[in-house]
């Protein structure tokens, strides 16, 4: 992440819980992954929280490693990321109390609908991967140890390529979201690895197909992670508490996620994931 870039999110951090928001239980501060801010759920989870309850939650996004540093100052209640192994760096840390899922949905691989590096239906991502790098087509990458970027490295660790070259971009507005990085895909039509939600809300401004998709190794796990008041006493851990309840609760956050999406584009952008919802599920 560009380094002013940091440093506005970071302000925001501070100035935010001591503006017209006081620390008197009625406030949640999220630091939050991009992806599912600009997908909405991020903002309909607030919501409807808000609206049973009275107690607001606002968000600061980011890509997740931005995110969990910015916690990391104790500025924060709350964070939503996918990342498990930097995910889990912040709680062996101490920074944070524990790995709660909340959702999934999954990465798929998309590109110029002739498809000139021919990997239309491969079975895996890694056989994808391997077959772009040895053709050299152009592939745009976010670069920034955002969730996303993470999961593209895992994605190409698998392919057994180290990806390097002219043929491999890193979009210097990467930080910005997956949106503006699928957007600029598109532009130059290339390829990427981007989530299925933002593939789905900007589909109707894009050319760019989906060529690789529906594998285990794709899935696109979201947790919560409270901020540890043993280590940031000033944390609203109580409130921060309860939104991590509602929002894993089968009848409640779970039956918004389940639904989000469906009226728009006709099918779900994300799935419950709460180990309450699998356990009512049977799962």
């Amino acid at each position: 992440m560009k380094k002013w870039v940091f440093a506005v999110l970071f302000a925001l951090a501070i100035l935010l819980p001591c503006s017209g928001y006081a620390q008197d239980g009625k406030f949640v501060l999220l630091a939050s992954t991009i992806g599912p801010i600009d997908a909405g759920i991020v903002g309909a989870l607030e919501k409807g929280f808000e609206q049973e309850t009275g107690i607001r939650v606002r968000h600061v996004g980011a890509g997740t490693g931005a995110a969990l540093k910015m916690a990391e100052g104790g500025q924060f209640d709350l964070v939503l990321v996918h990342a498990k192994a930097l995910e889990e760096k912040f709680v062996q840390g101490g920074f944070g109390t524990q790995r709660v899922p909340l959702m999934y949905n999954d990465f798929v691989i998309v590109g110029p609908a002739a498809d000139p590096a021919g990997i239309r239906g491969m079975k895996t991502a890694a056989e994808a991967l391997k077959t772009i790098a040895a053709k050299g087509v152009t592939f745009i990458t976010r670069g920034d140890q955002s969730g996303t970027h993470v999961a593209e490295l895992d994605l190409w660790v698998k392919s057994g390529v180290k990806p390097a070259g002219p043929w491999y971009v890193t979009y210097e507005k990467g930080s910005t979201g997956n949106v503006p990085t699928l957007l600029f895909t598109d532009e130059k039509q290339a390829y990427t690895v981007i989530d299925r939600a933002t593939q789905l809300s900007v589909r109707n401004k894009i050319k760019l197909a989906i060529l690789v998709e529906n594998e285990e190794a794709m899935l696109n796990f979201i947790s919560l992670i409270p901020v540890n008041p043993a280590k940031f006493p000033r944390v609203n851990a109580a409130a921060a508490m309860q939104f991590v309840e509602w929002m894993t609760a089968p009848e409640k956050g779970q039956v918004i996620i389940r639904d989000f999406g469906k009226d728009q584009y006709g099918a779900p952008m994300f799935f419950p994931n709460s180990d309450a919802w699998r356990k009512k599920m049977g799962k």
